[in-house]
């Protein structure tokens, strides 16, 4: 599967940002997708989560009540609706796909096997 982010860019905190990933593959809506993000000089990190059905998602404690994680299989396509946006926000964000079917969101940056090139957020203060 190839996984394509965008929608990052400039925002002054408290704005907010809507990320897409579009995936191309008939078995996109079997996989649990991820949403990631790496600061410089930082390790990447997980974010957000959602299982294939859309059922069940899962956040990082940083961005919890502020980022939201959805998926629209017929369309292919992951989103991530950031909201309340902070400086220490900015970073290359990464959607991730997992192929394995698990009992619940994986959270390791080893877990996913199939990454998106990334799409920088920057928020300014």
């Amino acid at each position: 599967v190839q996984l394509q982010a965008f929608g990052g860019g400039l925002v002054q905190a408290g704005g907010f940002l809507r990320l897409s990933c579009a995936a191309s593959g008939r078995t996109f809506s079997s996989y649990t997708m991820g949403w990631f993000r790496q600061a410089p000089g930082k390790e990447r990190e997980f974010v957000a989560g959602i299982m294939w059905s859309g059922g069940s998602t899962y956040y990082a404690d940083s961005v919890k009540g502020r980022f939201t994680i959805s998926r629209d299989n017929a369309k292919n396509t992951v989103y991530l609706q950031m909201n309340s946006l902070k400086p220490e926000d900015t970073a290359v964000y990464y959607c991730a796909a997992d192929p394995i079917i698990y009992f619940t969101i994986r959270i390791k940056v080893n877990e996913y096997a199939y990454w998106g090139q990334g799409t920088q957020v920057t928020v300014s203060s």
